[in-house]
């Protein structure tokens, strides 16, 4: 009985679907598992969207179609394209592109429709679509060098820009793996290299490799380290002690588990109004309650850090941190330490960030989220 119910009403998805394209005109095309529109559209003219034009969707209820979606997001703007992913069953695989004409109407998109609420009740994730151009290629050849390894990338794909590749021991047995990141000019040049590298690998060689993409640029030295990089260094002046609720014995830093990309908290409300509470006198740009989404604390968390950190006599925060993972959706996972002359202990944790955030660098965006956990736990404290 409840296979014959979903399959009612998956039939009756599918035709109202059918009769929404027969109703607009709109044409739809099946690509390597996703369903196209557009890209262009009919009558765009002018050249095709730039960096920071796409909007990843997520949390899409698998009986939810085109007939719905694109409306949906065409409310916001003239659509280039959207692509939804679908399964050999019929069912979409529960997330969504849209590409609109510049970033500002990709902005407007995250802030109008993200956690929107669909008729099942089901609330909609919007984020900023990360242009993957990074490939990491893991179970390398030990032999295999940079210009073997540049031949047979050219042959697959254009647009290679850079290669590097790293051996390093695992374990005590002295067993080696090697790996090499290669960065592309372009998605598209990234994606064609993907499809194919494993088979051109095992056909050469006889052996597996594994394909990973990265979300975001690393420089070369950290990839071949994987250091911490120390972004300032700390005033070496003796200080009295920290005000006491700093010293409490609740104090206890330790690694925060990294959170999903869907619910990571970014506002820092909390920690301020509880800061105030003690009596550390705020910076007059970061008001008490203000909403981080009209340039309260959420821009302002690591001058508030240094702020207080200067009117409590603890000294400059020394940041550093170092790569984690990469989730499929663009997060990137970092483990940060923040050390504060004045705090018996470092802080310690996981951060995750969403590399490319208009108007700001990646470093921006590590500082300001590190910022605001390192303020949420002396607020706990």
């Amino acid at each position: 009985k409840v296979n014959t119910f979903h399959n009612e009403v998956m039939n009756k998805r599918v035709k109202a679907l059918e009769d929404w394209l027969m109703k607009t005109g709109v044409r739809l095309t099946q690509v390597n598992g996703q369903r196209k529109y557009g890209g262009p559209p009919p009558g765009w003219t002018g050249p095709p969207p730039g960096s920071g034009s796409e909007v990843f969707i997520s949390d899409i209820p698998r009986d939810l179609y085109e007939d719905y979606l694109i409306p949906l997001f065409q409310s916001v703007g003239q659509l280039y394209e959207f692509r939804l992913m679908m399964n050999f069953s019929g069912q979409n695989r529960g997330f969504a592109y849209a590409k609109y004409g510049d970033s500002a109407v990709a902005a407007s998109a995250i802030r109008q429709l993200h956690r929107f609420r669909l008729p099942s009740g089901t609330l909609l994730v919007v984020r900023r679509s990360t242009d993957k151009r990074q490939l990491l290629l893991g179970d390398l050849p030990h032999s295999l060098v940079r210009e073997e390894l540049l031949d047979i990338l050219n042959g697959l794909s254009d647009g290679v820009q850079a290669v590097t590749i790293r051996t390093m021991q695992v374990g005590t047995l002295g067993d080696k793996k090697t790996s090499a990141l290669v960065q592309y000019s372009s998605h598209h040049a990234a994606s064609m290299a993907k499809k194919e590298v494993m088979q051109v690998f095992k056909k050469r060689y006889g052996t597996p490799i594994t394909v990973k993409w990265m979300c975001f640029s690393r420089p070369e030295e950290d990839v071949q380290k994987e250091r911490p990089v120390a972004q300032t260094t700390p005033k070496m002046n003796p200080r009295p002690p920290p005000p006491s609720f700093f010293l409490s014995s609740r104090f206890q830093p330790h690694p925060v588990p990294c959170p999903a990309a869907q619910s990571f908290p970014r506002a820092v409300g909390s920690p301020l109004v509880c800061l105030h509470k003690q009596g550390v006198d705020l910076p007059k740009d970061c008001a008490v309650g203000q909403s981080p989404a009209v340039g309260g604390p959420q821009r302002n968390a690591d001058l508030l850090l240094r702020r207080l950190c200067e009117t409590c006599n603890l000294g400059e925060p020394l940041y550093s941190w170092r790569f984690c993972s990469a989730g499929l959706d663009g997060f990137v996972c970092f483990a940060y330490h923040v050390s504060i002359p004045g705090l018996p202990a470092p802080v310690r944790g996981l951060v995750q960030v969403l590399p490319g955030a208009p108007g700001h660098s990646l470093e921006q965006e590590l500082r300001r989220s590190i910022a605001e956990r390192v303020l949420q736990t002396l607020a706990d404290a």
